[in-house]
C-alpha cells in the first residue's frame, strides 16, 4: 500500500528502504483496521478500478456496504493478480481462485464448511458488460494508444468522457431492437454527435455490447451507397450548380478501361427523364449522380471531400457517386457534420478530460471545430436533403420532419448488403448502420429507408425530446426565388405549379420561365452578391474525421 500510494513503483534499495520506513510508521499511527480500509480503498482491482468502492461498483452495480458474501469472496482474489483473477476475466481461472479464497476462509475458522459448500452453489452475479460498453472501448484503445497499456490498466487515470449516459442508453435501445425487428442475425452501429462541439453523445459498436467486442460505429469500414451524394451535390453547388438546375436520367456508358464500358443505372433500373437536383437528391438518382459527379470532376471532390474530413484513398472514378469507397459509420457523419453546422466540421470527441492519478496534473481534449465550407453551400445542400425525409427515400420520417426540421441521406449498397441513414437537426447528428459483419445480401426491401432510417427516427425522438425545434439559420449569402421546377426558371402568373427555391447569392436565375410566358418579362438584373469569405484551411489535429490526438498531462496551476 505504501508503495502504491506515497512511492514510484521502481526497484531499488532506495525504494525499499524507504518503504520499510514508511511502514513502520503507518503501524505506529494507524490501527490494523484502519490500514486495512485503507489498503482496499487503494489497491487495483482490474478494468480500470481502482479501491473497493469502484470494484463494487463496476462489476456489481453496487456500494461496498451492499456487497454479499459471495460477491466478497470473489473479489478478495483480484489483488494477486488484477488482469487474470478479475470477475470479468476467464471463468475457469476466476472460480478456481476464489475457490482457494474460500479454502483459507475455512482454514482460519471465519466461516464453516456449511458456509463454504453454499457460496460455491450459489456464485456472485457479476454484471457482464458494462455501460455504454463500446464506448469504454474506444476510450481505452485511444488511451492505451498514447500511453501504454501499463499506465491504463495501473496508473489509475481518471477519464472525463463526452458521454450522455441516457442518450447512450436509448441508442442501445433503438438498435437492438430495430435490428432484432429485421433479422436476429444482423449487426448495426449507431453513432450521435454534438453538433457545438463534436462531442459523442451515444456510440454503439453492436447489439450485443460485449465487453472487448468488434466495434462497428469506429472501426469497421464498408460502402456507405448513397449516404455519399450530399457531399457530391454540395461540391457541385460550389461549382456553379443549383438545386433548381435540370439534368436527364438518360443511360450514358463510361470507358472503364480494358475496352470496358460502364453504365450506371438506377435502382430498380427506372428512368425519370428530366430532374432538378433538388428531386434528383431526394429519390436518389444513381444517374443523375455519377453525371453531376462528372462535372464537378472526381480529382476536384476527393480534394473537397477531404476538405470535409473524408479521406478517399482506393478509388478514383465515377464510381464515387454511389459511394463504392469504404468509410466508418464515424468518419461519414463527421463528414456531414460541415452540412449541418453552417460549414463548421467538428471532429468526434470521446474525451474530455484526463487526470492523473493524484488528480494533481491533467491532459484537457478542447473541441476540434472549423470552418470547411461556404455556409451557403452548407444552408442550400440541407434544404435540399430536407426532401429526403418529406418524398424521397426516407418518407417514412415525414412525420419527423413535420415536428423538426432536419434533413438526411440513406444509403444501400449493391445487392442491398449495407443500410445506411444519415440526418441531423440543427443541435444534433446521428448516423444508423446494419449489415452483416461478413457482407451478404439482406433482400430485397433492406434499405437505408426501410432499415435504419426508422432506427434513427426512434432515437432522435428520445434524443431530442427536451430540446425545442429550431430551423437551420439562413446566411445572408443565400437568396431565395419562386421558381418553375420544370424549368428551373423564374415563374410567371401562369406557371401551374411553382416553389421556392434557395441559391448562393449570384447563382440565382435571371430569366422567366420560357414554357409559360416569360419570353415577354424583362429579365432580373440581381443585387451584386455579398463578398464570400475564403474557407480555411482545417485546423491542425488528428487525422480527417477521427479524434485529435491526446496530448501529454498538463501540470495543474499553481492554487
Amino acid at each position: 500500500m505504501i508503495k502504491n500510494k506515497l512511492l514510484s513503483g521502481e526497484k531499488t534499495l532506495d525504494r525499499k528502504v524507504k518503504e520499510g520506513l514508511l511502514a513502520m510508521e503507518y503501524e505506529r499511527k494507524y490501527s490494523k483496521d484502519q490500514i486495512l480500509e485503507m489498503y482496499f480503498n487503494q489497491i487495483n482491482f482490474g478494468n480500470g478500478a481502482w479501491g473497493i468502492a469502484q470494484a463494487a461498483r463496476l462489476y456489481f452495480d453496487k456500494s461496498p456496504e451492499e456487497l454479499t458474501d459471495a460477491e466478497c469472496s470473489l473479489l478478495a482474489g483480484v489483488p494477486k493478480a488484477p488482469g487474470r483473477y478479475n470477475p470479468l476475466g476467464e471463468p475457469a481461472k476466476v472460480n478456481l481462485r476464489r475457490s482457494l479464497v474460500l479454502k483459507r476462509m475455512l482454514d482460519l475458522k471465519m466461516i464453516s464448511e456449511q458456509q463454504r459448500r453454499e457460496l460455491v452453489a450459489h456464485p456472485a452475479a457479476v454484471i457482464k458488460s458494462g455501460q455504454a460498453q463500446s464506448y469504454v472501448d474506444h476510450i481505452r484503445a485511444k488511451l492505451i494508444e498514447r500511453y501504454g497499456a501499463r499506465i491504463v490498466e495501473q496508473g489509475g487515470l481518471d477519464v472525463i468522457g463526452a458521454l450522455d449516459l441516457n442518450l447512450q442508453k436509448a441508442a442501445e435501445k433503438a438498435l437492438v431492437e430495430g435490428v432484432k425487428k429485421v433479422n436476429p442475425k444482423l449487426q448495426g452501429a449507431l453513432l450521435c454527435l454534438d453538433l457545438a462541439t463534436g462531442d459523442v453523445l451515444a456510440a454503439v459498436g453492436g447489439i450485443d455490447g460485449a465487453a472487448g467486442g468488434y466495434n462497428r460505429a469506429f472501426a469497421a469500414k464498408r460502402q456507405p451507397g448513397s449516404a455519399m451524394k450530399p457531399l457530391i451535390y454540395a461540391a457541385a453547388l460550389q461549382s456553379g450548380f443549383t438545386a433548381g438546375s435540370l439534368m436527364n436520367d438518360t443511360p450514358v456508358a463510361y470507358n472503364a478501361g480494358n475496352n470496358q464500358t460502364w453504365t450506371p443505372l438506377n435502382y430498380e433500373r427506372k428512368l425519370y427523364g428530366e430532374l432538378s437536383l433538388r428531386q434528383a437528391l431526394a429519390h436518389s438518382n444513381n444517374v443523375i449522380a455519377v453525371k453531376v459527379l462528372d462535372a464537378v470532376g472526381v480529382p476536384k471532390f476527393v480534394d473537397f471531400a477531404g476538405k470535409l474530413g473524408l479521406t478517399l484513398r482506393g478509388h478514383n472514378d465515377l464510381s464515387l457517386a454511389l459511394g463504392t469507397e469504404e468509410v466508418t459509420l464515424t468518419e461519414l457523419v463527421s463528414a456531414y457534420t460541415p452540412l449541418a453546422n453552417a460549414g463548421m466540421r467538428s471532429e468526434a470527441r470521446t474525451i474530455v478530460r484526463i487526470y492523473d492519478r493524484s488528480r494533481r496534473a491533467w491532459t484537457e481534449i478542447p473541441p476540434a471545430v472549423a470552418p470547411v465550407l461556404d455556409p451557403a453551400t452548407a444552408f442550400v445542400t440541407t434544404q435540399m436533403l430536407k426532401d429526403v425525409m418529406t418524398y424521397g427515400t426516407a418518407k417514412s420520417l415525414k412525420k419527423f420532419s413535420q415536428e423538426r426540421p432536419s434533413a438526411g441521406k440513406t444509403g444501400t449498397t449493391d445487392d442491398y448488403r449495407d443500410a445506411w441513414f444519415v440526418g441531423y437537426t440543427p443541435q444534433i447528428i446521428t448516423g444508423v448502420w446494419v449489415g452483416y459483419d461478413k457482407p451478404k445480401p439482406g433482400g430485397r426491401g433492406f434499405t437505408g429507408g426501410a432499415v435504419s432510417a426508422p432506427i434513427w427516427g426512434r432515437f432522435m425522438r428520445t434524443a431530442l425530446a427536451a430540446k425545442p425545434a429550431v430551423d437551420f439559420p439562413k446566411p445572408d449569402t443565400v437568396v431565395s426565388a419562386v421558381i418553375d421546377p420544370t424549368t428551373g426558371q423564374l415563374a410567371t402568373p401562369t406557371c401551374p405549379a411553382t416553389r421556392e427555391e434557395f441559391y448562393i447569392a449570384g447563382t440565382e436565375p435571371t430569366r422567366y420561365c420560357s414554357k409559360h410566358g416569360g419570353d415577354l418579362l424583362a429579365p432580373v438584373v440581381p443585387a451584386a452578391p455579398p463578398a464570400i469569405a475564403p474557407v480555411p484551411a482545417p485546423a491542425a489535429g488528428g487525422q480527417q474525421g477521427e479524434e485529435p490526438p491526446l496530448g501529454d498531462l498538463t501540470p495543474a496551476p499553481e492554487q
